[in-house]
């Protein structure tokens, strides 16, 4: 009874986490991530640590969150290499358990140099569901080995699932508002377009994207330029 109330409240307090970081649009997916790592390594039983790890392919790794230097060079030692329980976690499977460093087989050269390089004797990495072509994983550590149960199992997948709902929400609202920056930048240009040359929106558009095209510069670099230029005018002497 007791197991499972203590379950049960880790689950309501987790639930909490999630809301309070989904109910903040006006913040930055960076802080967002790093505010997950911490929870992760406060919530998860057996963990001292946390980071999450990103990817885009099997060749280059992201360490985008950490709470400690471990998870850090760990991800340095899978990127040099290409394996280790975090990447795979990340593209092949939901959860991967390294239950014991020093008797692990799967990862021989992350074992090795994760043996001689850090303290870390136990593993346990949930992959993350993020929205495009990154995959990810939120990983947590410690020292000990055998530290991590089916407990510890069952919350990270919780938490893992709950994390890459907000992680995309907050990526999302990002790209919007960098959406919206880049339409009222355009916006801007083409009015000086308009007024200057005597053309109509259409007409104006037509010609930021010809000056974009020509130039080849994304458009909306051509309009911030034209932007700016015209908001900070040279001074004549």
């Amino acid at each position: 009874m007791n197991g499972s109330t203590g379950a049960e409240d880790a689950h309501l307090r987790i639930a909490g986490i999630v809301q309070n970081l989904y109910s903040r649009p006006d913040t930055d997916s960076a802080t967002v991530i790093a505010e997950l790592a911490e929870h992760a390594a406060a919530e998860i039983p057996g963990a001292q640590y946390a980071g999450i790890t990103v990817t885009r392919d099997h060749k280059h790794i992201d360490t985008t969150a950490a709470t400690h230097t471990w998870p850090v060079l760990l991800d340095e030692i899978q990127q040099r290499h290409r394996e280790g329980p975090c990447l795979t976690a990340a593209w092949e499977e939901k959860v991967i358990h390294v239950a014991d460093l020093q008797t692990e087989d799967r990862f021989p050269l992350y074992r090795r140099d994760a043996l001689a390089e850090t303290p870390i004797r136990s593993v346990m990495a949930f992959q993350l569901f993020i929205a495009g072509q990154t995959m990810g994983a939120l990983n947590v550590y410690a020292e000990s080995p055998n530290v991590f149960g089916e407990t510890a199992r069952n919350l990270g997948m919780v938490f893992a699932a709950h994390s890459s709902v907000v992680w995309n929400s907050a990526r999302r609202d990002e790209q919007f508002r960098q959406a919206l920056a880049s339409r009222d930048t355009i916006g801007q240009a083409k009015g000086m377009i308009m007024e200057r040359y005597g053309v109509d929106a259409v007409r104006a558009f037509d010609l930021l994207r010809k000056l974009s095209q020509d130039s080849n510069v994304p458009l909306i670099q051509i309009a911030a330029e034209l932007v700016e230029k015209a908001q900070s005018p040279e001074k004549s002497n």
